[in-house]
Order: C-alpha cells, then sequence, then structure tokens
C-alpha cells in the first residue's frame, strides 16, 4: 500500500517574503497600498505571489489594517429588480478601490432590516447602504460611513441619500398616456417611499390634466402577486380602465395577469406602463414601456458618496437626484375607445 501525500500548505506571506528578497511587513504594503512601494520591489512581489500561487487572507488584513475593505448593502426584497442595477453600478466604482459588497436581503419591517444592519455591522464593514425603508432607529448610531439608496421614508437630514428623481419619472409615464389620449387611468402603488413619489408625480400630472384616476394598493407591497391583486382589484372596480401605470416592472408583470384573466389584451384593450426598465421589461416577449430610473448611476453615485465619507466622515450630508428617461415599446398605444 502506498501511502498518500499529505496536501501542500498554502503559501503564507512568509514565503512571499523569502521569495521577493524583502520583508513580511513590505508584501503587506503592497498588498494594501502598492503605490507606497518603489516599481522594482512592486514587481518583484508580484511575481513571488504569482509564482506561489498566494492568496491573501482577508481576515490577516483586517488584523493588519484598521479596515476590512468591506461595504455592507441592505435590502428589503430580492424579488425587486431594482436591486440588480443598484449592485452592479456600486460594484462598477467600488472594486476599483479595492472594495467588495456584503449583501443582506430581509423582509420589511423596521426590526428585520435593523436584525440585517446589524449582522453586517458585526462584520466590521467600512460603510453601510441601506436600501429599504430603515424606520426609525436603523440610521441611528451605525458608527460607520452611511448612505440611503432610492426614497425612504423617514430619512434624517443629516444623512446622505442618493435616489431617482422618482417624482419626475411618475410624470413622464402620466405624460406619455396622456399624449396617447388615455383618460381613465389606474395606478397600482405601494407603501414604500419610492412608491409614494412616483404615485404623487403621475398623481399631480393626470389630475392636472383633468383626466380620471384611481389608485390601488397604496398600503400594500409591490411584488409581481401584489400588482395582478391591486390590478384584480382596479378592473373589477373600474372596468373602463384603459391604461394601468404600475409601481415597477413586476407590480407590471402581475397586471398582465389580471389583464390576460379577463379575455382582455395588452395594448390592445389596456395600456401598461412599469418603472425601473430591468431586464423584465427588456424582454423581447413583453417588450414592456417602461421608465428608466437609472439606478446603475445611482449605484454609482451611491458608492462614490459612501468612499467619500469614509475618506471625511466630517462632510456635510449629501442629497442626490437622477433623472430618469421614459423608453417607450410594445404595451402601450391610443386608447381603442
Amino acid at each position: 500500500m502506498t501511502a498518500r501525500n499529505p496536501q501542500a500548505r498554502r503559501p503564507t506571506i512568509y514565503d512571499v517574503a523569502k521569495l521577493a528578497g524583502v520583508s513580511p511587513s513590505l508584501v503587506s504594503l503592497v498588498l494594501q497600498n502598492p503605490d507606497r512601494v518603489s516599481e522594482k520591489r512592486r514587481e518583484a512581489v508580484r511575481a513571488a505571489i504569482a509564482e506561489l500561487g498566494y492568496r491573501p487572507s482577508r481576515a490577516a488584513t483586517t488584523l493588519a489594517s484598521s479596515r476590512t475593505k468591506s461595504i455592507g448593502l441592505v435590502i428589503d426584497d430580492y424579488r425587486n429588480l431594482w436591486f440588480v442595477d443598484l449592485l452592479r453600478g456600486m460594484e462598477s466604482a467600488l472594486t476599483e478601490h479595492g472594495y467588495h459588497v456584503t449583501l443582506a436581503d430581509s423582509r420589511p419591517g423596521e426590526n428585520r432590516i435593523k436584525e440585517a444592519a446589524d449582522g453586517l455591522l458585526a462584520m466590521h464593514v467600512d460603510g453601510l447602504v441601506i436600501a429599504a425603508e430603515p424606520g426609525g432607529t436603523v440610521l441611528t448610531g451605525t458608527g460607520v460611513p452611511t448612505v440611503v439608496a432610492g426614497w425612504r421614508n423617514g430619512v434624517p437630514p443629516n444623512v446622505d441619500l442618493i435616489t431617482n428623481d422618482d417624482d419626475g419619472g411618475g410624470a413622464l409615464a402620466a405624460d406619455h398616456l396622456l399624449g396617447l389620449g388615455h383618460t381613465r387611468i389606474g395606478h397600482l402603488s405601494g407603501s414604500g417611499g419610492a412608491a409614494a413619489h412616483r404615485r404623487a408625480g403621475f398623481d399631480g400630472r393626470v389630475r392636472q390634466a383633468g383626466a380620471g384616476l384611481w389608485i390601488a394598493g397604496e398600503e400594500g407591497g409591490t411584488s409581481e402577486e401584489d400588482g395582478y391583486a391591486s390590478a384584480c382589484w382596479l378592473l373589477d372596480h373600474y372596468p373602463e380602465t384603459t391604461a394601468i401605470f404600475a409601481a415597477n416592472d413586476t407590480m407590471a408583470l402581475g397586471a398582465f395577469g389580471a389583464i390576460k384573466a379577463r379575455g382582455l389584451a395588452v395594448p390592445a384593450d389596456i395600456s401598461v406602463i412599469g418603472y425601473d426598465n430591468s431586464t423584465l421589461a427588456k424582454s423581447r416577449y413583453l417588450e414592456l414601456t417602461s421608465v428608466d430610473n437609472r439606478s446603475d448611476l445611482v449605484g454609482v453615485d451611491v458608492a462614490k458618496a459612501l468612499l467619500e465619507r469614509i475618506q471625511d466622515p466630517t462632510k456635510g450630508p449629501k442629497r442626490e437626484l437622477i433623472k430618469p428617461s421614459l423608453v417607450v415599446r410594445g404595451t402601450t398605444a391610443r386608447p381603442s375607445a
């Protein structure tokens, strides 16, 4: 019987230092702040790392410095496609600075969101992004730079807020439907801050034009099932509706189900507009008209605001609105009658 060779041990920072002919502290400096090391020594260390297949220990790096190079992101519903572009935008801006994003998903509710934030803080993240309804205590005493992404209820004035201009986006949706000649319009909304701003922009513009408007779901959620239930209520109570604006693309998908269940078609009988311009809206099967709120740019600017605050915690609070646009596809048309 032949004995199995023991697994080779992982190379350490000391092995890299010995091969490169430098001190372990200089290897650590190359890994954390390479600009402070001469090019010749940087290349020697990097060549040794490549030859040995060395992978830095994040735990060791954390112990050696005061930062984990980790940013915590709290969301309240992973099914909401808005978060996909937000995360993509954040990562595009953070990666080049050596940061990674740790995601925590929580169901709506102040306690759940606080638990998610506390879990990230326990991991010693360098900064925190709240993309959920924070409630009264989540944003107090986090101890790290914190930025809120998207409209949320009850955000203190001393906290950075980077968000879409959802009032303007709601107005864009209203202008499009009114321009097509719709005067009997429904809106599927929700209870969150973003939904409230989209509703306000839409409501103001429709009522200013003197058109009929019916709103469903103001106190509910914004999932596909919520969209289906609200659209069912709307069409059962106001069957004369010729157009529906949904607070997000996922709710719009639920509206499609409610419309189909009543033997109606989009857009021949009812036009539908979503919000977020998500991958769902871009699907060749749906071709959903949608407001593009540029959540990717929100993510980029959230990351930049957080990096600025990490560098200078004394900076004044930042408030920024990202301008939306309307992407017209095949789910909106002039009313048939």
